[in-house]
């Protein structure tokens, strides 16, 4: 994808994802391959309200070639994750409630999920009978370490639709920005049902 359309499909899913309430305050990041490199959001502006101003373009190696913003520190784990999965074409950074709240509830280290007909939004996944596992890393100020605990996990478990930081968020993926948006609506619907049914659980005696 060009660099231009890139940046309009991105500034589209920030709306979109502004309006579910997923990216509060300025939080998440946002990136897209492109014919040249990468595209990013800069750090510190309002995912629902963002302009082709206010992103950066990298080359292949993930250099800033141009944008007078600053990087988030998070950029480095998107090229991580693009680097495991070379398929993938872009890669949304949200903070939903419900994304949050799981990934510090649950105490493993995965947050898996069968029975739900929905698990059939998430490529790969044919039936509800099958178990959909999203992977839950310990949040980490150090990026370039939190991607490298990513990348160990992904030499047993590949990273497929995307994982989750505790207390921090979900990075979703997928091989164009439509399979992406698909995937986090997905996800977050998993999520939500999942929370309910905590809390329905936690109130039946």
């Amino acid at each position: 994808m060009q660099t231009k359309a890139a940046k309009q499909a991105l500034i589209d899913a920030g709306r979109w994802v502004s309006q579910q309430g997923w990216v509060p305050a300025t939080g998440g990041n946002f990136s897209m391959k492109t014919d040249d490199g990468f595209v990013v959001t800069a750090s510190g502006f309002d995912k629902g309200h963002l302009t082709p101003e206010q992103f950066l373009e990298l080359d292949q190696h993930g250099q800033i070639v141009s944008g007078d913003g600053k990087p988030s520190a998070e950029t480095a784990l998107h090229l991580k994750l693009y680097e495991l999965q070379p398929q993938a074409g872009c890669i949304l950074h949200t903070h939903s409630v419900a994304a949050t709240v799981l990934s510090r509830f649950i105490r493993s280290n995965q947050f898996s999920v069968t029975g739900y007909e929905m698990q059939k939004s998430l490529s790969g996944i044919k039936s509800h009978l099958d178990t959909l596992s999203i992977a839950i890393f310990d949040n980490d100020q150090d990026i370039p370490a939190l991607a490298a605990r990513v990348a160990k996990h992904h030499e047993t478990y590949p990273v497929t639709h995307g994982v989750l930081i505790r207390g921090h968020g979900l990075y979703a993926l997928g091989n164009s920005i439509f399979e992406t948006r698909r995937h986090i609506e997905g996800l977050e619907f998993l999520f939500a049902c999942e929370l309910e049914r905590i809390k329905l659980e936690g109130a039946v005696k």
